[in-house]
């Protein structure tokens, strides 16, 4: 289960949108504190705070724990709490529209140099541990640019602010 909350707020011009963004934002972040915190209630003690790379590793099929029964029944008691609802709440038609946004991303970016960029999984994950196990090194100036080049084809579902966090993430 890939999980992603956003928990900052974005400027705007507008100061009654800037007032809502920045709601919705500390809204989040109290959501998300919550959910880590019904988690490690419900069985998940080692389940981390959302101010940590470990929370969203932590809801991620590939972090082991996601697999076991444990977690999961934690999260079936404590996904309401989840920004937004979490990820249930993603329509199918969103999640298709994602997926590709994702796939047309690594085409591109595969067309800027760097053949073994990966597509995202059958989950529509796309992160930093993949591109890495491709042998390609986040910190090289050119994914940088080569990413920054591909936002567009996205249509918005990633930002150049999604890859300077994903590479300022890994390591």
């Amino acid at each position: 289960m890939a999980v992603a909350i956003g928990v900052s707020a974005c400027g705007s011009s507008s100061h009654s949108s800037a007032t809502t963004t920045a709601g919705h934002s500390a809204r989040g972040q109290i959501q998300a504190f919550s959910f880590a915190r019904c988690m490690r209630t419900h069985g998940v003690p080692g389940f981390p705070d959302p101010t940590t790379r470990a929370f969203k590793f932590s809801l991620t099929p590939a972090s082991g724990n996601a697999r076991s029964p444990a977690f999961r029944s934690a999260v079936s008691a404590c996904q309401h709490l989840l920004p937004d609802g979490g990820p249930s709440s993603e329509s199918p038609a969103r999640r298709q529209a994602r997926i590709a946004a994702e796939v047309a991303f690594a085409r591109c970016v595969r067309a800027h140099g760097f053949p073994s960029f990966p597509d995202p999984n059958s989950s529509g994950e796309l992160n930093p541990q993949m591109v890495t196990e491709a042998g390609i090194d986040l910190h090289q100036p050119a994914v940088l640019h080569a990413a920054d080049a591909c936002v567009g084809v996205t249509h918005g579902f990633l930002t150049k602010a999604d890859i300077a966090r994903a590479v300022s993430g890994s390591n």
